[in-house]
């Protein structure tokens, strides 16, 4: 009777883990954070990706506002993360946006502790059984005065790029996939992705809106979009479990 009920709790255990769902762990800044709605129109493209896959990939979005690889680190959040962590997990990883800030807190040097911290990123990932996935940061709408889009983000896009070929992980490049959109988009009608509002359109933002940073509903799908594309691209197991046929 002991080793009968043994064996049952032992094939329970093992259809329960057979049947959760493939867990798509988010971690980055404001531009793919979850938004509540106090900050309307605001959206995080990471928001906007559960609505391109089925039910059976739950999508664990920990990307906060303000966080570059160092503090998300430091906080204590990667940690929460990793708990979390299961074989055939993914994380995808996108930090740059505050890394480049000048406080201790968050400034990391592109080719040297940032880059580290990403490598940190990923051992972790692997050592767990999952699968990291990193991620350039999507552009700013900084255009100049003949409508040609401006960098904004140094050479943290390319630390992240020479980090993906040289830690053999995949690469979703947000930052050259965003700026084909804004610049195609051109300046005025680029603003339709990212947050700008009249005065009064809003009731928590009563002067107006004029963000060139982050995005609304229609820019985070849009980057929700741009980043499913990558992952074709790259022939990500991921695809199995899209809502749409239109991707594949």
């Amino acid at each position: 009777m002991k080793q009968f009920l043994l064996l049952m709790m032992f094939t329970s255990c093992m259809f329960g883990f057979q049947n959760r769902p493939v867990h798509l762990f988010m971690i980055g800044d404001s531009t793919m954070a979850d938004k509540n709605p106090k900050a309307e129109p605001e959206r995080g493209w990471g928001q906007a990706l559960q609505a391109l896959f089925n039910d059976t990939v739950k999508i664990s979005n920990h990307a906060v506002n303000g966080r570059s690889s160092k503090s998300f680190m430091e906080e204590g959040r990667w940690q929460i993360v990793l708990n979390s962590l299961r074989t055939g997990d993914y994380v995808i990883i996108q930090f740059g946006h505050n890394d480049q800030k000048p406080d201790e807190a968050r400034h990391t040097d592109p080719y040297t502790t940032y880059k580290n911290n990403l490598e940190k990123y990923v051992t972790d990932t692997r050592a767990k059984g999952a699968f990291p996935i990193l991620c350039t940061s999507i552009v700013r709408r900084k255009f100049d005065e003949k409508g040609v889009l401006v960098d904004t983000h140094g050479e943290y896009p390319d630390a992240v790029r020479q980090a993906a070929k040289e830690f053999k992980v995949p690469l979703l490049d947000l930052q050259l996939g965003t700026k084909l959109l804004v610049s195609n988009l051109g300046p005025e009608k680029s603003k339709s992705l990212y947050v700008y509002a009249l005065p009064g359109a809003y009731p928590n933002r009563p002067d107006g809106a004029q963000d060139d940073t982050h995005l609304n509903p229609e820019g985070a799908a849009a980057v929700a979009r741009l980043a499913v594309e990558e992952m074709k691209a790259l022939k990500l197991p991921l695809m199995d479990h899209l809502k749409s046929a239109d991707f594949r």
